[in-house]
C-alpha cells in the first residue's frame, strides 16, 4: 500500500496492535522461562511444536514428555480455534 507520504506500509487499528505486541511480549517471555529453567535445572528438555498450514496443523516434538507437550498444543489450539470461530460468528451477525 502506497501512503500519503509515498513510504510503502499499512497501519493496524490501535486494538489490534496492542494484542500483537501483548503477543509478541508472551513469546519472548516464554523463551526466557525456558532459557532459564533450563540453565538452572539441566540441559535435559522436551519439545513440542504445533505448525499451522492453512488450516492443516502439523504436530511434532522431541524429548522424554513429548507427549505431554504435544496434547497441551493440540489443546490449546482447539481452544483458540474455537474462541476464533465463536468471536467471527458474533461479529458476522452484527
Amino acid at each position: 500500500m502506497q501512503q500519503e507520504d509515498g513510504s510503502d506500509g499499512f497501519t493496524l487499528p490501535g486494538g489490534l496492535f496492542k494484542w500483537v505486541v501483548l503477543g509478541i511480549a508472551l513469546i519472548l517471555v516464554g523463551l526466557l522461562v525456558i532459557l532459564f529453567a533450563s540453565s538452572i535445572l539441566g540441559g535435559s528438555g522436551s519439545v513440542g511444536v504445533v505448525i499451522f498450514i492453512g488450516p492443516i496443523p502439523i504436530v511434532f516434538g522431541s524429548g522424554p514428555d513429548k507427549i505431554w507437550l504435544i496434547l497441551i498444543g493440540i489443546i490449546i489450539t482447539v481452544i483458540s480455534l474455537v474462541a476464533y470461530f465463536g468471536i467471527n460468528r458474533r461479529y458476522r451477525r452484527t
